[in-house]
């Protein structure tokens, strides 16, 4: 391919800013005119949402603008919705105007699909969730008012969730708080999940890590059960299995997620719950030249549970595909295939006052190396150093590191 190839890109969270810088890297403006598309004019790291909902980080501390950062890497910004994509046409629509393209990649994330949970709010129900920004901040007002009438607090996740860890992160936050407060007596924690164990987390497993949660849960007196389906969050408790209900005035509840309306409604793109299916150099499968990478990717659970609980997608594992992506684009335009890689995750878990790294390779079983874990305020310091960092560089269009993930 000698001509210079239109690339436009979907989303402008990890998985579309990865792709966009890693592309250029590889193919400069006189070979490949990148575009990235957004409904968002700014990007948020995700991650801290849960410092923003426990009140150690605001908003605009851990976002920044795209457009800017996006110039930096010679990479146009179009800040619109997507309706849909014409893969016959090979054209990207969105509600202002259409995009052709030669390539593209979506990477538009996921929809959260609180409606799965009856009650599951939080702006329509008393329930709270921290997946997005102003969910997280919604919820750090709530968690406000329970420092001032303390009561029963519940974390968890619902069934088909697939990104649990920051249940597991919020539930060691609040209780660091309330005991840094002197109020944690006066407040009895739950924790109930979809997983058939602790710290299954939707990857099987991995190591040590079922038995130092279960150890970690139990020292801190937080009641804890498996296998459960939230089914309902009212106002003084949350329903599990249909009937049996836990006190709660304070319901934290990690929804399932969907893949997005403009993604599920394009013909011949997603299947049935909106993700998109790939293959491992994350091109669709049937219709050439599309790619998806991210939590827009339909991945098939690790293994059937009593209570569904989807395989994991992380910020680190977003940027392996994103990258893998991108090297197969530039490589096809060159004439040649690109290379391949298994996802791994390393991730660092905030505890409150101390934390735990976990690296699993590869996430699916069975691994070619024995998980990793290891505990400590180091840890701690690590992420918080990491977050500086990653915005650091990507607010500049810089490669990211990601040496430690998250």
């Amino acid at each position: 391919m000698s001509a210079r190839v239109r690339v436009v890109i979907v989303g402008g969270s990890f998985a579309g800013l990865t792709t966009a810088v890693e592309l250029r890297r590889h193919l400069d403006e006189d070979r490949a005119e990148i575009t990235l598309i957004s409904n968002r004019s700014r990007f948020t790291f995700i991650p801290s949402l849960t410092w923003v909902a426990t009140g150690s980080r605001r908003i605009d501390q851990i976002s920044f603008d795209l457009e800017s950062a996006l110039a930096n890497s010679r990479v146009n910004f179009v800040n619109d919705a997507m309706t849909s994509i014409d893969v016959d046409a090979n054209v990207v629509i969105t509600e202002q105007s259409k995009y052709p393209y030669d390539f593209v990649v979506i990477a538009t994330g996921h929809r959260s699909a609180n409606e799965a949970v009856d009650g599951l709010g939080p702006f329509d129900g008393p329930g709270h969730s921290p997946m997005s920004p102003r969910e997280a901040e919604e919820l750090s007002v709530a968690l406000n008012a329970l420092l001032k009438e303390p009561a029963p607090v519940v974390v968890g996740a619902a069934p088909g969730a697939s990104c649990i860890g920051p249940a597991y992160e919020l539930t060691f936050e609040i209780d660091h708080i309330l005991r840094r407060r002197k109020l944690r007596h006066l407040v009895p924690i739950s924790f109930v999940t979809p997983e058939p164990y602790l710290g299954h987390m939707g990857m099987g497993g991995a190591g040590k890590i079922r038995q130092f949660l279960e150890g970690e849960f139990e020292e801190r007196d937080i009641r804890y059960r498996t296998s459960v389906a939230v089914t309902k969050v009212a106002d003084d408790s949350v329903e599990v299995d249909g009937s049996d209900s836990i006190p709660s005035a304070l319901s934290i509840v990690i929804p399932p997620l969907a893949g997005v309306d403009a993604v599920a409604k394009s013909e011949q793109i997603a299947n049935p719950k909106g993700f998109v299916p790939v293959d491992q150099h994350y091109r669709h499968p049937e219709v050439d030249r599309l790619y998806a990478v991210g939590v827009a990717v339909a991945m098939a659970p690790v293994e059937s549970t009593p209570v569904p609980v989807n395989f994991p997608k992380t910020g680190h594992m977003t940027e392996q595909m994103a990258r893998v992506a991108a090297e197969d684009i530039a490589a096809r335009v060159d004439g040649r295939e690109g290379s391949t890689s298994a996802l791994g995750a390393r991730c660092i878990l905030d505890m409150g006052g101390t934390a735990a790294f976990l690296s699993v390779n590869p996430v699916r079983p069975p691994r070619n190396d024995i998980p990793k874990l290891s505990v400590g305020y180091r840890w701690l310091l690590a992420k918080r150093v990491f977050e500086r960092t990653y915005l650091f560089h990507a607010s500049r269009g810089r490669r990211m590191p990601t040496t430690l993930g998250w």
